[in-house]
């Protein structure tokens, strides 16, 4: 079954734009290196909650929004394999680089996820 590198991430909503050009950038490598699906979503229904949220995942600030993403692999060997590659390309390289982000990484949440229903 397909594997899902699963992201939230909390962006200052005066930087949305420059987060969805470095998404596009990248986006591009990891579909060229064989990902299936590159998604980015920003939160639109996303309210706080007492005890869990995606705004208190992140510890929203003011002024950010939250932004929710995944991208789908063929298989786990597979996305080790295509974020390998992805990591060593120059074109990544400086979005990478923490100084160059467009949001605080910090507190960004990831995971990978094998997948388990997919209907």
């Amino acid at each position: 079954m397909s594997y899902v590198d699963g992201f939230v991430i909390p962006v200052p909503k005066e930087n949305v734009e420059a987060y969805k050009k470095m998404s596009l950038e990248c986006g591009k490598v990891w579909k060229e290196y064989g990902a299936l699906e590159f998604r980015e979503c920003i939160g639109d229904d996303v309210p706080p909650g007492k005890v869990t949220s995606f705004p208190l995942s992140v510890d929203l600030k003011e002024g950010e929004a939250v932004v929710f993403s995944w991208i789908v692999y063929a298989s786990r060997a597979a996305r080790d394999e295509i974020n390998d590659k992805v990591m060593k390309d120059p074109r990544v390289a400086h979005h990478m680089d923490p100084k160059n982000m467009p949001f605080d990484g910090k507190r960004m949440i990831w995971g990978g996820f094998e997948m388990m229903i997919d209907l």
